[in-house]
């Protein structure tokens, strides 16, 4: 079955019902709009700074946009890339592709330029979609790229209108059928290419066929249990598999998804207040964000209606356990719960806590919903429980291959299983706790250091905002880790202070340099190592040394 198929479903069943808002606070604040006016306007589509759509109309525009590829020449197998910010347009164009047996190609928002053309030349993707954020750099290589694919703008009515490069969505859908183009299509053909972070390099394209996409339908609300009467609130963005699986929960009941444009704490209250927002992931750096805020005062709880919020859910790195804790200690009627995944297993899922598991947290969880796990040793070995070795993952989720890279395939996949490059071990009880990547294991003097722990330590202190281990090259151990810090903008700390506070890990594992600065992440909240490695590594650092 193609997951176009539960599209029409809901359309069949609640066609009438909302199926996507969207809220932009960011304009709301500008315009200086209240919340009060705000809750009377809530049934008015056309207000930009909300506007929601029903799966009737949902269906339409995915129909219009098919129906547009389809008079362009676009057939099965080809290729459309998505440039759009998370918004109204953004499910109905994917879900369009989709339709015409084309493959979505989602891009990341943050792309340069050239890393644009990079993908769109590695996926070989026929037509570009993109927005009035990108174009400035779809201008760049306008001239390059449109010598042999089509180029649509999105949002050119409230843009200021269409780039001269491109042509305008809004009014070429404007004139197309509304009516279901009915491709036939099965869940063995390819659906989607997705980008990896690139936190190793340039970012592989990891292939997908349309059962990939269902067994995440299936995992996610085998996970959560979402009902029709669950509103979802998304707010990652949507190029990214795991803000798409876990919204597939509510897509495939027919549920609401509340999509914000915006991160800031106050925002994100606000908005699971007044949307009646049910179930919400977040990404660490909001939750963090969202405690913070809290603790200074900036936010009075009492404020915001939260009684329908009953599920907290979050990931895309490792969790650290004090940030549990003080989430618990607010949010005590909330329950937690927390996935893993990758790209290349369609996202969020093949791990899985469980919210009965609170008492495990800190671990991801257990094979997840039609998943196997294993963890190995270098020879591909499993190891012993209690072990250090490599995740292991299979399933109807893992990725078909990367595109147009054999090489990169055959290091990952061998017999069906997907080598994660993620280090983890099993407890006694079965429960598995991330332990790092493969490629961030620091050696120094013979001794692997895992940089997730040593994090986890550093950021249990209370003037800590972040923190990020990398390993620096050092003459005599080989390597030694290297601690960089964020502090909390309201708080006040020395290198000294926090070498101090770091005594109480075993010696080997102290950090033998700390250094305050801002650490970079990407637009799902991984820290981006190999830019501290390529600023740090080599120079000549004025830092502490903890000789503990």
């Amino acid at each position: 079955m193609p997951i176009t198929d539960i599209l029409r479903e809901n359309v069949r069943k609640y066609g009438s019902d909302v199926a996507l808002v969207e809220v932009n606070p960011e304009i709301q604040e500008r315009r200086r709009v209240t919340w009060k006016e705000y809750e009377l306007i809530e049934s008015d589509p056309y207000c930009d700074y909300r506007r929601e759509i029903t799966w009737s109309v949902f269906d339409e525009k995915a129909n219009r946009f098919a129906n547009l590829l389809i008079s362009r020449g676009v057939k099965k197998g080809d290729k459309v890339a998505i440039l759009l910010m998370n918004g109204l347009e953004w499910l109905p164009i994917y879900f369009g592709i989709l339709k015409t047996g084309a493959l979505a190609v989602p891009l990341n928002f943050r792309y340069t330029s050239d890393e644009i053309k990079y993908c769109l030349d590695l996926s070989e993707s026929d037509i570009l979609v993109f927005g009035p954020s990108f174009i400035g750099r779809v201008e760049e290589i306008a001239e390059d790229i449109s010598k042999h694919r089509l180029l649509f703008y999105v949002g050119g009515g409230a843009g200021g209108g269409c780039p001269t490069f491109a042509e305008d969505y809004d009014q070429l859908v404007s004139n197309c059928p509304s009516s279901d183009p009915e491709i036939p299509l099965c869940d063995d053909d390819d659906a989607a290419i997705y980008f990896s972070s690139g936190t190793t390099g340039f970012p592989k394209a990891i292939l997908h066929k349309h059962r990939s996409l269902m067994h995440s339908c299936k995992v996610e609300q085998n996970h959560h249990s979402q009902t029709k009467d669950d509103v979802f609130l998304c707010i990652p963005p949507l190029y990214h598999t795991g803000a798409k699986m876990h919204w597939f929960g509510s897509f495939l009941v027919g549920g609401k998804a509340v999509l914000l444009k915006g991160v800031k704490p106050q925002m994100i209250l606000e908005t699971a207040s007044k949307e009646k927002c049910s179930i919400v992931w977040l990404l660490v750096p909001w939750a963090q964000d969202i405690l913070d805020a809290i603790d200074r005062g900036d936010i009075d709880l009492s404020k915001y209606d939260l009684s329908q919020w009953r599920l907290m859910h979050i990931g895309a790195q490792p969790v650290p356990p004090s940030l549990i804790a003080r989430w618990k200690e607010k949010f005590p009627h909330h329950d937690y719960d927390t996935n893993y995944g990758l790209s290349e297993s369609i996202g969020p899922g093949c791990v899985h806590l469980g919210v009965e598991n609170t008492h495990k947290v800190g671990a991801i969880g257990k094979a997840g919903y039609g998943w196997e796990v294993k963890i190995v040793d270098e020879n591909g070995n499993p190891v012993e429980r209690g072990g250090v070795g490599e995740l292991c993952v299979k399933g109807p989720g893992v990725m078909t291959c990367y595109f147009n890279d054999e090489k990169a395939t055959n290091e990952v996949l061998h017999d069906g299983w997907l080598f994660t490059g993620d280090m983890a071990q099993e407890d006694e009880d079965g429960f598995i706790f991330l332990v790092d990547r493969k490629k961030d294991v620091i050696i120094s003097g013979g001794e692997n250091l895992y940089p997730v722990q040593i994090e986890d330590f550093i950021r249990s202190n209370m003037k800590v905002k972040d923190v990020a281990v990398i390993g620096l090259p050092d003459k005599r151990l080989g390597e030694i880790a290297a601690a960089i810090v964020e502090i909390k903008p309201e708080c006040e700390c020395t290198e000294e202070e926090l070498a101090a506070f770091c005594n109480a890990l075993p010696r080997y594992k102290r950090p033998h340099k700390i250094i305050f600065a801002d650490i970079p992440r990407n637009p799902t909240g991984k820290i981006e190592k190999p830019k501290l490695r390529k600023i740090y590594c080599g120079e000549s650092l004025v830092a502490s040394q903890n000789k503990g």
